[in-house]
């Protein structure tokens, strides 16, 4: 990761530099070729106003040969050569052909019509060729060798001023988020040629990391703390309500409202246990023992058995095969709460199977069921199928789906409008 800005610039220069000499030979070329056109046609058509300024001061005056160039007019006057027939099919102007009987050599041809006649004039421009051929080469080359040179100096100028950010980057990413430490990154531990810049964000990463460390030592105090002060009410609780349901003297009404008093605490407890879970770190694991599934659930279905007591609703475990975990059964037990606690609301008539596997434990209601749309938001905290039941806070399902993911016993839901409800926590591994 820290290797991709440098590995970026490097492949940047290497597209520069391919682009560059794409442009340079494209650029070199064409010049070749412009001049190579230019030259040729103005020295042919020099060649042809001197013949004209001859020819007319002195009728005798011969027509151009040399061994590259050859002059022909129309008509011809004694003692000229006799036009090729293939010249006299060229238009005026110039031109390139093929030299006739010699393979891979052409000529070029100035075809200059006048009052007086038409004068064609070849030459061989084969010399011409190689000299700007070996100019246009030289000049490439030179071109080429001064391009890759400047992207190469400018590469490893760039590769030194990033160089500092790609060590930043590389000590921050080691960091430990519980106590990060910034002491290999402030000013005076840089390398040299750091910069202002890196120099800058140096000291905000150390600002930063310092804050970081201020919030996690106060959420580990708000956890150490919510844990010890939520705890010691519901403790009194508890034991004042044992003490009272223990009274033989105490009215049966009472004992029924102290009951609902006493689950109401378990549930406190129970979301407790699960938001300091929840709020724990995700290395930190919660307390783990060796224990049987079917404890978990056989207690469970106990706790909300009396919620079913104004229902006609029988609830009933069915074991087949329920496996030996090691874990921390309380979590299970929280998740496994919740999903009771949920089937026992939407659940007005009918049954609740609670069934055991190998691998897993599921939930089935007769209760209102869900539609596509409700099943895709029933995870979501504080969402509620049913707003009009107020006893749902709609924090169960969200509970037990993120102590899930945290524990690897992911939670799953099927569900049809008017058939109920099947929830599943599998056990991986």
């Amino acid at each position: 990761m820290t290797q991709g800005l440098p590995r970026r610039i490097k492949l940047a220069f290497i597209v520069q530099a391919i682009l560059g000499s794409i442009v340079i030979t494209a650029g070199v070329v064409l010049a070749g070729l412009l001049v190579r056109e230019g030259v040729l046609s103005q020295r042919m058509q020099r060649e042809a106003d001197v013949f004209w300024t001859g020819r007319a001061a002195s009728p005798a005056y011969p027509l151009p040969r040399t061994s590259t160039m050859a002059g022909y007019l129309d008509p011809a006057a004694p003692g000229d050569r006799i036009v090729p027939r293939e010249l006299r099919q060229l238009e005026p102007g110039m031109h390139r052909r093929a030299l006739p009987g010699v393979v891979g050599k052409k000529q070029d041809v100035l075809v200059d019509h006048r009052p007086q006649g038409t004068f064609y004039l070849t030459f061989e421009a084969g010399h011409v060729d190689r000299a700007i051929l070996l100019t246009g080469l030289v000049s490439l080359i030179l071109s080429l060798l001064a391009t890759y040179l400047i992207s190469w100096l400018t590469y490893r100028t760039s590769k030194r001023l990033v160089g500092p950010v790609s060590w930043l980057a590389n000590v921050v990413s080691n960091w430990d988020p519980r106590d990060p430490d910034a002491s290999a990154i402030t000013p005076r531990n840089l390398p040299p040629e750091a910069g202002s810049e890196v120099r800058h964000l140096s000291r905000a990463l150390v600002g930063l990391a310092d804050r970081v460390a201020d919030f996690v030592e106060r959420e580990r105090d708000f956890t150490r703390d919510a844990s010890h002060e939520l705890r010691t009410p519901l403790t009194v609780i508890r034991v004042a309500t044992d003490m009272m349901l223990g009274d033989p003297d105490t009215h049966p009404r009472t004992l029924r409202a102290l009951a609902r008093v006493q689950r109401a605490g378990r549930d406190m407890e129970a979301v407790i246990d699960a938001f300091l879970i929840l709020a724990r770190e995700a290395d930190i694991a919660p307390q783990s023992a060796e224990f049987e599934v079917r404890d978990i659930v056989h207690d469970q279905v106990e706790r909300v058995r009396p919620m079913l007591q104004d229902k006609p609703v029988a609830i009933e475990v069915v074991d087949n095969g329920a496996p030996r975990l090691f874990g921390p059964p309380h979590v299970l037990a929280v998740m496994l709460g919740n999903l009771l606690s949920n089937a026992v609301h939407f659940t007005d008539h009918g049954d609740i199977e609670v069934r055991l596997g190998p691998d897993r434990i599921e939930v089935r209601d007769s209760g209102i069921g869900m539609d596509a749309q409700t099943l895709a938001k029933a995870f979501e905290p504080f969402y509620r199928a049913d707003p009009s039941r107020e006893e749902s806070k709609g924090m169960g399902l969200s509970i037990a789906r993120r102590m899930g993911e945290r524990m690897g016993w992911p939670v799953s839901l099927h569900s049809l409008p008017g058939q109920g409800t099947t929830a599943t926590i599998r056990f991986l591994g």
